[in-house]
């Protein structure tokens, strides 16, 4: 008995894939604006940035591919010189620097919520993926190259890395998935 079964394969149309390369350059963009909005704190090397806001956004209306894609964009267009990385800095050396596990942690946190939220445009499931999800990594992130690069002990790293950041934080994830949810209804009429 010969059994056949019929897949159906998607396959994007030019429009499909100009509104994706169109959303994904925007993203880009946003990010690099965002790392402007940023301010210093006295007892640490982080900095408070506008750019979690745009990394949840990203994740919160791009596919997991393409989420990841826009963050590691960012992230190179920093490394070679571009000033685009938080307070408008560039290099490899603030890649290498005590804060550059959050700047690479971002990319993983953004493929990472894509992914779990799966298409979904709920904002609960939205806020839950970033505060469950995308604040530990990068906070992970953040702590390695802190406790790496700054050689600071556990304690004193977690009061630099996470303590500070952990409300702004909360609340960027909140504006993100805001955004995120009214640019998914708009871009779905």
């Amino acid at each position: 008995m010969e059994q056949t079964s019929a897949t159906t394969v998607h396959h994007e149309t030019s429009a499909e894939k100009t509104r994706a390369l169109t959303k994904m350059a925007l993203c880009v963009a946003l990010l690099a604006v965002s790392s402007y909005l940023a301010f210093p704190l006295p007892f640490t090397p982080a900095m408070v940035v506008g750019t979690t806001i745009i990394v949840n956004m990203t994740a919160f209306i791009l596919k997991p591919k393409d989420a990841f894609l826009v963050v590691l964009v960012w992230l190179l267009l920093g490394a070679v010189g571009v000033p685009v990385l938080p307070g408008g800095t560039a290099g490899m050396g603030r890649l290498l620097g005590p804060t550059g596990g959050f700047y690479v942690c971002f990319v993983i946190a953004a493929w990472l919520m894509s992914r779990l939220l799966n298409g979904s445009n709920s904002f609960k499931k939205m806020v839950i993926l970033g505060i469950a999800v995308g604040m530990p990594i990068i906070y992970i992130g953040g702590c390695v190259s802190m406790y790496l690069v700054a050689h600071m002990n556990v304690w004193a790293t977690l009061v630099a890395a996470v303590f500070p950041f952990i409300f702004g934080d909360v609340v960027k994830v909140l504006a993100g998935a805001f955004l995120a949810t009214r640019i998914n209804a708009l871009l779905r009429k």
